[in-house]
This record gives structure tokens, C-alpha cells and sequence, in this order.
């Protein structure tokens, strides 16, 4: 199995030191280095080359949101990095913008250890959505911070989608999991997953997240749907 590098990113050394005890308890996961700030994390992303930057918003100096910005616009021509932020959800109020920088997911910093295990997991596999619900309640909170282009007839490449594309596109936005939007749907989940790709490769969107973000800014989905 391919061990996963992280980087862990926040000002607080004792949750860094958490974190790391955490992550050096599981074989498959290498801790390869510590950054207390968003400009020494670019850094240490370019010198150390992880696979997953575990990535606090709330920082001194650079900040998470310009730190993700950074390390996603070097790193697309080198080892493609992914960024997982860190949030307390009540009080981060940019992850949204987090997500525009390229960041692959959210975690909150209170999650159990084998959450965090698992995030880490999923967004080194390349799939973006960590916690559904929590993207869901994050998105609804601040989607009145999106750009206004609801408006737009059609938006921007969702005439490019099929109906069933739109559909799943729609479930994504709710944060649903593959699993569960097969089950609504009665399909497979090989069908979905391929759905799914289908969306993110005609709208040239990096990954599930992103999508989310796309059907909020298109009006696809609004706050308070279900």
C-alpha cells in the first residue's frame, strides 16, 4: 500500500502534536513535516511534496485560503497536492472561498481520530467529498456570499449536461455519498461514480466540491432544498 504524506498546518502546536499522534499510529500515513502559517506551508509543500496538506484557515501572516491557493496553483505543475482544511464551522466563515482556492474538503477539528484517518484517506484517493453534511450545512450558511449568477439562462455548461447528469449533480449539491444517491436513484454506484465524472469533466471542475460550489452559483441548488 502507498503511504500518504501530510503536512499538518495550524498556529497551535499542541493540536499539531494531536494531529501527528494521530496520524503516526496508522502505517499507510507519514507525517512529513509541521508549518505554524500559511507562507511557511508553501514552502514546506514545495521542499517536502505531500500528498495531503492538512490545512487550518485561521493563521497569522498568509492565512489557509491564500496558503491553498498557493500550494494548488504550484502544485498542478508538479505533484498535484491536496488540501484538506481544517474549520469549527461556526466561526470560519471563508471556507467557501477555501474551496474556490482548490481545497479538496472539510473536516471539523473536533472530528473523532478515525475521521480524520479517513479524510485523509479519501481526499489522497482523490475523492474530494470528506463529510457530506458538513459541506451541505456549510454551503447552505454562506451560499449568500456566492457570485450572483443565478440569473444566467443557461448557466454556464449545464447545457452541456444530460438530464440524468443534472440529476446527480443535483444530489452531489445535497452532499449526498455515491451510495446513497444510487439508492435514490435505483441505479449502481458504477453508474453514478461515472455520472459524476461525466459532470466534473464537461464542466472542468477539479472535483466533488467544486461541483457542490458550481450548483449553488448556478442555482441548481439553493439554500433549504432537500
Amino acid at each position: 500500500m502507498t503511504t500518504v504524506r501530510v503536512l499538518l498546518v495550524d498556529d497551535q502546536p499542541l493540536l499539531r502534536t494531536g494531529f501527528r499522534l494521530i496520524l503516526e499510529a496508522e502505517t499507510e500515513i507519514a507525517v512529513v513535516g509541521e508549518a505554524g502559517d500559511g507562507a511557511a506551508a508553501v514552502e514546506m509543500t514545495r521542499s517536502l511534496l505531500p500528498d495531503v496538506v492538512l490545512m487550518d484557515i485561521r493563521m497569522p501572516g498568509v492565512d489557509g485560503i491564500e496558503a491553498t491557493r498557493r500550494i494548488i496553483r504550484e502544485g498542478a505543475a508538479s505533484h498535484d497536492p491536496k488540501v484538506l482544511i481544517l474549520t469549527t464551522f461556526d466561526l470560519d466563515e471563508y471556507v467557501i472561498e477555501a474551496v474556490r482556492a482548490g481545497a479538496s474538503g472539510f473536516l471539523l477539528k473536533d472530528s473523532p481520530p478515525e475521521d480524520l484517518v479517513q479524510a485523509i484517506r479519501i481526499v489522497a484517493a482523490g475523492d474530494a467529498i470528506v463529510a457530506p453534511s458538513v459541506t451541505r450545512r456549510l454551503l447552505d450558511k454562506f451560499a449568500t456570499r456566492l457570485p450572483a449568477v443565478r440569473d444566467q439562462v443557461p448557466p454556464p455548461g449545464l447545457d452541456t449536461l444530460t438530464e440524468r447528469e443534472r440529476e446527480v449533480l443535483s444530489h452531489v449539491a445535497r452532499g449526498q455519498s455515491n451510495a446513497e444517491i444510487a439508492a435514490e436513484l435505483v441505479v449502481s454506484e458504477t453508474t453514478v461514480k461515472t455520472h459524476v465524472g461525466n459532470v466534473l469533466a464537461k464542466l472542468g471542475l477539479r472535483d466533488r466540491v467544486q461541483a457542490v460550489v458550481y450548483a449553488y452559483e448556478t442555482g441548481l441548488s439553493r439554500p433549504g432544498q432537500s
